[in-house]
């Protein structure tokens, strides 16, 4: 049999999006933070779709649509030098910019796969993953959606808290969590933008991501590289009741990873 000749040219994407960034400060400690966090998503994606043994045109895609996926948070940044959802909805302007205005071409000459591009893109920071139907679009909002929550793990371990938190850890964990927040994690649940407070809930919605996650493969890959445990303690906790909390959050956090792996 004839061998499949496969379209998609991640190489050549990378390079266009290359010349993409050049309209934007690279020094800036955001926009770095920002370029970084899209090229571990790649990776993140890659890896999750090696783990399923997916074929090569799903893995090529799972990383486009990684490298694509934050496109909208660059002029977010410029305009607004903020992350904040009620600044832009940056997922939405995405797909505004590759799809209303035509940049998906400068990416991938070939439009087979637009639909799944863009659905994955613009559903991709959705509170709930919803209202798609295609298999093969679902497949891959799920598959972006994990990949960006394992490197967004993988951010607040390693990034400077003040370029995203705005404040040094001690200061962050003098502060309460908010009630709301504190019995929502308790639910399994994600916490809403709406309902954070303090930069402790902030902290707490962080860490609750692994309730969004879909892939036992993705996570696989927060159990082995301990993401629970290091983030609970990256923050030191002068308040007692913040501390204390805490232990029960990891404690609730590390039984519902070993419930969803089936140990």
């Amino acid at each position: 049999m004839e061998k499949q000749e496969l379209h998609i040219d991640f190489e050549a994407a990378k390079a266009a999006f290359e010349t993409y960034l050049d309209e934007y400060d690279r020094t800036d400690d955001k926009i770095h933070l920002k370029i970084v966090h899209t090229y571990c998503v790649v990776e993140c994606a890659e890896e999750i779709a090696t783990r399923m043994y997916l074929g090569q045109e799903d893995v090529q895609l799972a990383k486009i649509i990684g490298l694509l996926h934050d496109i909208g948070r660059f002029e977010q940044l410029k305009q607004f030098d903020s992350f904040e959802p009620t600044t832009m909805d940056h997922a939405a302007y995405g797909v505004q910019i590759l799809f209303e205005e035509g940049m998906i071409r400068r990416f991938m000459p070939d439009d087979r796969w637009d639909e799944i591009i863009r659905t994955a893109i613009v559903k991709h920071s959705d509170f709930v993953l919803e209202g798609v139907s295609d298999p093969c679009a679902l497949f891959h909002a799920r598959l972006i959606r994990d990949a960006d929550k394992l490197d967004n793990f993988r951010v607040k371990l390693e990034d400077d808290l003040l370029t995203f938190m705005g404040m040094p850890g001690e200061e962050i964990g003098a502060l309460e969590i908010s009630p709301k927040v504190y019995e929502t994690v308790f639910r399994s649940s994600t916490i809403l933008s709406a309902d954070r407070i303090t930069k402790m809930d902030y902290w707490v919605s962080y860490l609750v991501h692994i309730f969004d996650l879909n892939f036992k493969e993705s996570m696989d890959i927060v159990a082995e590289n301990n993401y629970i445990e290091k983030l609970v303690h990256r923050i030191p906790y002068t308040n007692p009741v913040t501390a204390r909390q805490m232990q029960e959050i990891q404690k609730h956090a590390q039984e519902y990873i070993k419930k969803f792996k089936g140990v």
